[in-house]
Formats: C-alpha cells, sequence, structure tokens
C-alpha cells in the first residue's frame, strides 16, 4: 500500500533530525584542520548561495519589509551558530552538547514573553525540568561548564531569539529564500569574527574537504531543502515532535563514531532536557499520540 503525502513528510523529517545529527561529527571532524569560524563562514556561505539559487525568483520578489525580518532573523542566526561553533570546537562531550543546544527549544516561550508573546503554563513547567537537568549535569563531578559549555547554552539562549524572529519572517516570506537568506546572514557575521580572530588559511588535507563538503553539501543544503519540504507536507505538531529528535541522533552517533562515554548523571541531566523538549510541545504530543492510537 503506498504511503500517504503526511507518512513520507514525517519520515523525510525523520531523515532530517539524522542528517542534523550526523551533521555534528561531520563539521566536528572538520574542525581537526580547519578553524572553526572559517569553517562556519565556508559552510554556510556555500549553503546560502546553493539555495539562492535555486529560491532567486522568491528573492526578487520579496518586499522591503520581507527582507528586514528575514535579514533580522539571519544576524540573529550568524551570531547564534558562531557561538555554536566555538561549543563545538571546545565541548568536552558531544552528546550533552547536543542536549545543552536543544534547550534553545524550551527557551522560545520565555522569549516570545519577552518580545511580547504570552506563555502558556506549560512553558514554564518545560523550563523548570530543564534546570533540573541542567542540575544534574553540574553535580556530576566528571564534567565541568568549560568554555564550550558556556557556548553552548549562549547558542541555544540566541537559537530561541532566531527561532521567534523566523516564525515572524516566515509568515510574509518563502521559505527557500528565507533559508538562504539566513545561511548567508550566517556567513557575513562570520566574516569579521574570522577576520578578527583568526588567520585565513584553507585546510590542505584531503580528508577535511570532505568534511568540509559534507557539512555543506547534507548537512545544511540537503536537510534545509528536505526539511522546507517535508514541514509543508505534514502537520505542525507531526514536525514539533520529530525534530525533538535530534539531540537523541547527536549522542548516539557521537558514542558510536568518537565512542563518548556518559556517566549516570549525565545521562540523567539529558534525559530530564529531553522531557523539558516534549513537556514545551506537549500540545503537539498529544495530537500526534491521539492520530497513532486507535
Amino acid at each position: 500500500m503506498p504511503l500517504s503525502a503526511a507518512v513520507k513528510a514525517d519520515l523525510t523529517l525523520v531523515l532530517v533530525t539524522l542528517l542534523a545529527g550526523v551533521g555534528w561529527i561531520f563539521s566536528k571532524e572538520a574542525l581537526a584542520g580547519i578553524a572553526p569560524i572559517t569553517f562556519i563562514f565556508l559552510r554556510f556561505t556555500s549553503g546560502g548561495l546553493v539555495l539562492a539559487a535555486a529560491g532567486h525568483k522568491q528573492l526578487a520578489a520579496m518586499s522591503s519589509q520581507s527582507w528586514g525580518r528575514a535579514i533580522r532573523s539571519g544576524l540573529s542566526f550568524g551570531v547564534a551558530m558562531t557561538f555554536w561553533i566555538l561549543g563545538l570546537k571546545y565541548g568536552q562531550h558531544l552528546g550533552v552538547g547536543a542536549f545543552l543546544t536543544s534547550l534553545g527549544a524550551v527557551l522560545v516561550p520565555v522569549v516570545g514573553w519577552f518580545m511580547g508573546d504570552k506563555p502558556a503554563r506549560s512553558a514554564w513547567v518545560s523550563v523548570a525540568i530543564a534546570a533540573l537537568g541542567l542540575a544534574c549535569l553540574s553535580l556530576d563531578g566528571n564534567f565541568v561548564f568549560g568554555l564550550g559549555e558556556l557556548s553552548f547554552l549562549m547558542a541555544a539562549l540566541l537559537f530561541s531569539f532566531t527561532f521567534v524572529l523566523t516564525s515572524r519572517a516566515a509568515a510574509m516570506t518563502p521559505a527557500v529564500a528565507l533559508s538562504s537568506i539566513q545561511l548567508l546572514m550566517v556567513g557575513l557575521v562570520a566574516l569579521p569574527v574570522l577576520l578578527l580572530m583568526e588567520t585565513w588559511q584553507l585546510p590542505s588535507a584531503v580528508d577535511i574537504w570532505l568534511w568540509v563538503g559534507l557539512s555543506v553539501v547534507l548537512a545544511t543544503c540537503g536537510r534545509f531543502f528536505l526539511q522546507v519540504w517535508a514541514q509543508g507536507k505534514t502537520s505542525p505538531s507531526s514536525a514539533a515532535v520529530i525534530m525533538v529528535l535530534e539531540p537523541v541522533w547527536t549522542a548516539l552517533l557521537a558514542a558510536a563514531w568518537f565512542g563518548e562515554q556518559t556517566t549516570p548523571m549525565q545521562l540523567v541531566g539529558c534525559v530530564l532536557i529531553f522531557v523539558a523538549l516534549l513537556a514545551s510541545r506537549w500540545r503537539a504530543v498529544l495530537a500526534v499520540a491521539r492520530k497513532l492510537l486507535p
């Protein structure tokens, strides 16, 4: 029996989360031979140019107001990605870093509150659960909140701002055009940081270029294209629940690829953060459960 369009879209979103998780591995491997800000500049500028070429008609038809909103969301995204790559470079544990970064989704209602929106009561519940998760991580004697972990937390906060700004921009901007602007703005934000903090030097090793290429083609262009397509074919509730899988994939892949080990206290902290993610989407979780259960 052929699959419905919605089921195909949901399966595609699962693939998107897997590509996002694999992207953490590609990026970590690339950082072995290339400076972090240089990598971000190359990855997102290249990806943005590819998407801009695909959506050039959409870009040409955008109003000045649409451009303004897209640029603001892109600037926020660019600063967030700068902190994210520093977290990836200096973080001690990739899997835990993925869960720390995912806190951005939990913080979205809180940020929206500061920007004039009224969050549901469940938002404060999810924040409390996430705080317990962070407490468990901080109580683990083998885990230290160093530069990398603080960078992940700062990235999470900025990702929450980006989500709110993107939601407002998406109401009046085609998806491919918006994605291309955001990716290009990441490159624009990274460029001055690169010039101030790093010496422009491209890697000479072929394997590093392979990881950079995989990051651009699969983890950036492929991921964003499939995500835009799938979100247009399925319900927002299904998409919201499926996207929670990204830190889970990242932790599993980090354990398999790098041999990372998680202590019991770290595991409890990550599970609590995952529960907080589900709690922040409880309406979507219930909607999906009603659809799946007879």
